[in-house]
């Protein structure tokens, strides 16, 4: 059986999907492909991320919010951008891991964790 992985799509808890449309518009630079006041999908080829709203209530928690993970060829031009944006500060970026990468991460308004990542030749 040949299997590709075409792509990774998180689902993401919001609790106002108007708000962080906008922000992971202005903040991230992705555009937004549908969205209503329940759900929303946004693009930054070739990444797609959705959006779900959560009452936050006990039949329906945001559960602390969720992490995703963003593998890239070349860290630079992103950490840049974001760090441009105001999204993250200079200290964010983490060189040379223990698990082998190089990498950024910071929290979106659901505290959703996103981090940006290249790895590293051994």
């Amino acid at each position: 059986m040949n299997e590709d992985i075409l792509n990774i799509i998180p689902v993401l808890p919001s609790a106002n999907i108007a708000r962080d449309t906008a922000w992971y518009k202005d903040k991230m630079g992705f555009e937004i492909y549908f969205s209503d006041s329940l759900y929303a999908v946004l693009y930054r080829n070739p990444i797609c991320i959705h959006l779900q709203w959560h009452a936050d209530t006990e039949n329906d928690p945001l559960l602390g919010g969720s992490v995703v993970r963003i593998l890239v060829n070349d860290l630079k031009p992103f950490f840049n951008e974001f760090f441009q944006r105001g999204t993250i500060d200079s200290k964010a970026l983490r060189i040379n891991t223990d698990w082998q990468t190089n990498e950024f991460g910071f929290f979106d308004l659901n505290q959703n964790a996103i981090f940006f990542m290249e790895n590293v030749a051994a």
